[in-house]
């Protein structure tokens, strides 16, 4: 396992803010518990004393650039190999200025699942890994060693890609991408009957409270106003209810990701309710994958997504339907 510590990345930061490459740091600060950690910016090196780096940032910083881009001057951000993907998607869609970033890429062999850990271990207060072992201490029966592997989300035990797409200066070594198995659980869900399907998002949609949780931290919803926040559109933060309304928003929300969605499993990360709410995005990015060839949204700036450009090798709806079958 190749390991980053707080120091490389604390050296870097320092190095940068020195020679006047950047004149502020994206990174990572402590929240109420050791696992709650939080985006912050550190304008100075006195900043830099709260700055921290664990098995729990799992945050997918790309999207911040684009308020944080709007200031003055560059900011050093750090970027694992997923979230390289959606800081080339959002350059391709023009939504920050790339001068204004310098990004250092970071190896990341998964984070860790806080809700996980909690579930098998009950409530904890620090994690300590050592090499592929943890030790949780926990708040009523001392310390539990478990396996990190365990406890890892769905995004990084089926992890895309360790390489990095894109940065300006790399930490470390850089990987490869994968032969992950991140659309086994899409053909699960294929494989039901249409009604088994309707139940099954039923009973996941059904638990949405509409925080719009997932929506605000999704890379690829940088819409300045959107359509679920006009109070004139009829479906603005409702409350959760047994109606169309409720499986909507998740509905119109895929669709308005189709082709862009970088598969960095944000959106599931930071839901409240645990709803597996990246394998809907998964669906579309498989499809795409079968019906026009492979693609993956990010890999390079500029390309243009299937469900964007026209060729006069695109299938036709009777071809679609047809292969649509063969995969159902």
């Amino acid at each position: 396992m190749q390991e980053i510590t707080r120091d490389q990345l604390l050296r870097k930061a320092k190095e940068l803010l020195q020679n006047g490459t950047v004149d502020r740091v994206m990174g990572w600060k402590k929240g109420e518990f050791d696992y709650d950690l939080t985006p912050a910016v550190f304008k100075t090196e006195g900043d830099l004393s709260e700055f921290v780096y664990s098995d729990f940032c799992g945050a997918n910083f790309s999207k911040y650039l684009v308020s944080e881009t709007r200031a003055d001057g560059k900011v050093l951000v750090f970027l694992k190999p997923c979230d390289t993907y959606s800081f080339n998607q959002l350059l391709t869609e023009h939504r920050f200025d790339r001068e204004k970033v310098y990004a250092v890429g970071i190896p990341c062999d998964g984070m860790l699942d806080a809700s996980k850990i909690r579930a098998a271990a009950g409530d904890f207060t620090t994690v300590t890994a050592h090499g592929d072992k943890l030790i949780v201490k926990t708040l009523f029966d001392g310390e539990v060693e478990a396996d990190r592997n365990a406890f890892l989300p769905d995004r990084c035990v089926n992890c895309k890609s360790k390489k990095h797409v894109c940065y300006d200066e790399l930490l470390g070594t850089d990987g490869e991408v994968l032969d992950s198995h991140r659309f086994d659980e899409v053909e699960k869900l294929e494989s039901m009957t249409a009604d088994e399907r309707f139940a099954f998002w039923q009973g996941e949609l059904s638990r949405c409270i509409r925080c719009n949780a997932c929506r605000d931290v999704c890379p690829a919803c940088t819409c300045e106003k959107c359509v679920f926040d006009n109070p004139k559109s009829g479906v603005e933060n409702k409350a959760a209810a047994d109606s169309f309304e409720e499986k909507m928003f998740h509905i119109i929300r895929a669709f308005h990701v189709a082709g862009r969605c970088t598969d960095c499993g944000e959106c599931s990360r930071v839901c409240p309710q645990h709803i597996p709410l990246h394998p809907l995005n998964r669906k579309f990015i498989k499809d795409i994958n079968t019906f026009y060839g492979a693609y993956q949204a990010g890999e390079e700036v500029g390309t243009r997504a299937p469900l964007t450009n026209y060729s006069k090798t695109d299938i036709e709806p009777k071809d679609a339907a047809e292969r649509g079958k063969t995969h159902a």
